[in-house]
């Protein structure tokens, strides 16, 4: 007696033989229909997706066998791992078919199965590796780079304290490319900064006839006098009093001072046109410049800022969700089955309610955002619209799965003393919901709080438009700042949130 009634309807040659000419046709063949269409389809999709990347590698050219031989050129580890798991596929497909048709052991066949598939899903795998472009070796090598801006993230309180400041300089002058006198040491003034150079005259980088920089002179700068442990900006003065930045290794030149407020810098004399006109000595100018607080410490603007929109964030959150509950309590009855299938017009009225918030869940509350930055312009009544949409389909979901796992029994209690529908929900079916209800509402309190920082970002208010500015600016302290606050708001949310979720449940 044939035990598995899907296999052996056709020879396992003429099995293998269909598989060889398309991968699934064999499978199909002997009776593993859904089987020969999971590999067909897969086949299919691969076959797509391979072209794909064919023609996204080799964009230019235009016969097929040419974009294969520029895609091989280009990425011929991926193309030719491609090309294998193809095949692979294909003689696996052909294999399976042939096993199918024989009559053999299921855990043969399961075996069989399990390869292929195994086969198909790193087939998938390694193409999608290729479309995110991951890159190992580059996430190592540039994760160096990620340091400095994420220790100004994870400790960004040196921002939020502001004193008064003001700038503090000191200057020595050089000769540079001309014959002339060489300028004195500068003269130090007690209780005042003070610098000098060493040589006080040299030659400034130049660019040679290929266009490459030769370095000038190497000067070194000595500072006294100025605020300890604080940075020092060095500025170079022209013979005509343009004073800039040099460059250092692609770094404004500048230094920390030490514990007794005194430096000391080398650099190369920066690259400056000098004018045609020019006659006579070039005197320039080294200057170091700080900026000294004074008075006692206060919060600063960033700190000020990221505490009033944080607290515009809960209040969005809160609001939206308040808007949400009222309004999706109603719907949520439309929207149960076991309320709304007692005749045709109030199932059909369900399909209405449930597709409706199906298709408003869908749509991310971002492109609400976007949609009611248009409608309201900017700021958090737009945020508010947005999210109290979202949260509408959201709880309206939520909360009519809940009636719909209520006890019926309760129900058919209440209806067998002759209670009216609206009776009926108001003793039977509220009761049982009060829990379910509570729970998903702070939940989606606390969602709609994070959501807010992210709706922010496209002009509907809260702290994440601040956020995406201070990233912009590259100050990444600030934006620890409003990082940290995020993430305390939150915290706190969830234990509240759990505090009223154990009183209520």
């Amino acid at each position: 007696m044939n035990t598995h009634p899907s296999v052996r309807v056709l020879p396992p040659p003429a099995a293998g033989l269909l598989s060889l000419i398309f991968p699934g046709l064999g499978q199909l063949c002997t009776g593993a229909v859904r089987k020969g269409l999971l590999i067909s389809t897969s086949f299919l999709t691969l076959t797509a997706l391979g072209l794909w990347r064919v023609s996204v590698l080799a964009h230019r050219e235009t016969g097929w066998i040419d974009k294969l031989q520029k895609a091989l050129s280009r990425q011929p580890g991926f193309m030719m791992l491609v090309i294998l798991l193809f095949a692979a596929v294909w003689l696996t497909s052909i294999w399976d078919a042939y096993f199918l048709a024989q009559k053999r052991k299921k855990d043969r066949s399961a075996k069989g199965r399990n390869i292929i598939f195994a086969l198909i899903l790193t087939h998938f795998f390694v193409i999608g590796w290729q479309i995110a472009e991951i890159d190992l070796v580059k996430m190592v090598q540039k994760f160096p780079d990620t340091i400095p801006p994420l220790l100004k993230i994870l400790m960004p309180w040196e921002a939020a304290i502001h004193r008064d400041r003001i700038e503090v300089d000191a200057k020595a002058r050089i000769l540079v490319d001309s014959e002339g006198e060489i300028p004195p040491v500068p003269e130090m003034i007690e209780g005042q900064p003070y610098i000098q150079v060493e040589p006080r005259t040299g030659k400034l980088s130049r660019m040679d006839s290929q266009g490459n920089i030769v370095e000038g002179t190497a000067v070194t700068i000595e500072g006294s006098g100025y605020a300890p442990l604080t940075e020092v900006q060095i500025f170079w003065n022209d013979a005509v009093g343009n004073a800039f930045r040099p460059r250092i290794d692609g770094t404004y030149a500048g230094t920390m001072t030490d514990a007794k407020g005194s430096f000391s810098y080398r650099m190369t004399m920066p690259y400056r046109l000098v004018p045609p006109s020019a006659d006579g000595p070039q005197y320039h100018t080294v200057e170091g410049r700080q900026l000294q607080g004074m008075g006692s410490p206060k919060p600063s603007e960033p700190l000020v800022l990221t505490v009033q929109l944080i607290i515009e964030t809960i209040f969005m959150g809160m609001m939206a969700t308040l808007f949400g509950i009222i309004f999706s309590i109603p719907i949520s009855f439309l929207a149960a089955r076991n309320l709304m299938f007692g005749s045709l017009w109030s199932k059909i009225l369900y399909y209405i309610t449930r597709t409706i918030l199906n298709i408003i869940r869908a749509i991310e509350p971002l492109i609400w955002a976007l949609i009611a930055v248009v409608w309201v312009g900017l700021g958090p009544f737009a945020g508010i619209l947005a999210l109290t949409i979202h949260t509408i389909a959201a709880l309206g979901k939520l909360y009519s799965e809940a009636i719909e796992n209520i006890d019926p029994g309760q129900i058919e209690a209440v209806q067998a003393t002759g209670a009216t529908k609206l009776q009926t929900i108001i003793h039977a079916v509220i009761p049982q919901m009060i829990p379910p209800f509570v729970s998903f509402t702070i939940y989606r309190w606390d969602i709609n709080v994070r959501m807010s920082t992210v709706i922010g970002m496209v002009g509907g208010g809260g702290i994440g438009f601040l956020l995406v500015q201070y990233i912009r600016l590259l100050d990444y302290r600030s934006a620890g700042i409003a990082v940290w606050f995020i993430a305390i708001t939150v915290s706190i949310l969830d234990y509240v949130s759990a505090e009223i979720r154990n009183k209520f449940i």
